[in-house]
């Protein structure tokens, strides 16, 4: 009789041929800029905050705020001034990611905030905001085209897939201006898998533009170096890159393959202290109070399963992680949510139950 693991890989096969996202979903946000638009540089100022500050007029318009704090993950809130006024205040819900060593570990939330042209934010202790604005800069470059599925090393998901070229990643970002590299590549193993939020946000009126806020704040307010995730998801279902992982053009995996042949994952910075075998993958919007659309909910399946089947994992089981690097263990579910691994809200408290029926999806989709 065939073991889980072989039943796993085998099954992995499926994968390949699964339905593009149809034209039902393709209303929920708007479609990424095709091959040959404009992607402009995305300007950025920081502002130091003392548990409470206020920029009525900002230097440029906003389409992003990225709001840090240290202290409880509670508490924080911000209200938006537009044209038309200031809003309510509205909570801050963060997704806490970080890098194993370096980097920014507090709490962070980064919110859309079309139109906006001031703020003010109350926090439960010293914190920053950096200022955002990634569709009006000056052009840098051009998109690539969409892809109509992702590869995943043999395997192939058939759901739309904007590389970084496509989304519109600076590349420069990764180097310091001697031409080092902020956070150099380095690959193990796959043990885990886990799911975030991006939380504070949802992913319109445009989810490359978000993609490039995410990345500008994680990469250089943050000091991660690049994306901390590996993937995103966005509400139509479709998936990008993350961290770069080589120059293959193939995500999250590079390098040499593993001592059992198979492939390995690129480090990132998503669970600070857990991230050396951790892929990381986030869906952009707050789950707080409300679910990810159909669409995004089937795309992270189908990610999900082509990743633990090429890691010959248990899609339902536990995972005793040891981190290559530290040393530091921990035991999990193979899929955990971030919340699993420390203390946040991530990914979401109306979602993180639903953890559960996305790996029983998992296990089915595989066999």
């Amino acid at each position: 009789m065939p073991s889980r693991r072989t039943v796993l890989t085998a099954a992995a096969g499926v994968l390949a041929g699964l339905p593009v996202v149809g034209s039902a979903t393709a209303s929920l946000a708007a479609p990424p800029a095709g091959a040959g638009s404009p992607i402009p540089d995305t300007l950025a100022r920081r502002v130091a905050v003392n548990a409470r500050g206020r920029v009525d007029e900002s230097t440029f318009p906003l389409t992003h705020l990225a709001v840090g704090w240290t202290g409880a993950p509670e508490g924080a809130a911000v209200r938006l001034r537009t044209p038309s006024g200031w809003s309510d205040w509205r909570p801050l819900h963060g997704c806490d990611g970080g890098r194993d060593v370096g980097g920014d570990t507090g709490r962070r939330a980064l919110l859309t905030v079309p139109g906006g042209i001031g703020y003010e934010v109350t926090l439960p202790g010293a914190g920053t905001v950096t200022e955002l604005n990634t569709v009006d800069g000056p052009t840098r470059t051009t998109a690539a085209a969409t892809g109509s599925s992702l590869t995943l090393s043999t395997r192939r998901i058939g759901r739309p897939y904007l590389s970084r070229a496509a989304w519109g990643a600076d590349e420069s970002l990764r180097f310091t201006a001697d031409g080092t590299e902020r956070f150099p590549a380095a690959y193990f193993p796959v043990q885990t898998v886990t799911v975030h939020h991006s939380a504070g946000i949802n992913d319109d009126p445009d989810p490359a533009a978000t993609m490039r806020a995410i990345y500008y704040d994680q990469t250089i307010t943050r000091n991660f170096g690049d994306f901390g995730y590996h993937l995103a998801i966005d509400e139509a279902g479709r998936v990008y890159e993350g961290r770069w992982s080589g120059s293959d053009r193939v995500p999250i995996y590079g390098g040499p393959l593993g001592p059992d042949r198979r492939p390995q994952m690129n480090n990132a910075a998503h669970v600070g202290g857990f991230n050396a075998g951790n892929v990381g993958i986030v869906l952009l919007g707050d789950f707080t109070s409300r679910q990810p659309t159909a669409a995004a909910r089937q795309s992270l399946v189908y990610v999900l399963a082509a990743v633990v089947a090429l890691g010959g994992l248990d899609p339902l089981g536990t995972t005793n992680y040891v981190n290559p690097i530290s040393g530091a263990t921990r035991t999990v579910p193979t899929i955990p949510g971030h919340r699993d691994w420390l203390a946040t809200l991530c990914p979401g408290d109306l979602f993180y139950p639903q953890l559960a029926g996305v790996r029983q999806d998992v296990a089915d989709l595989l066999g």
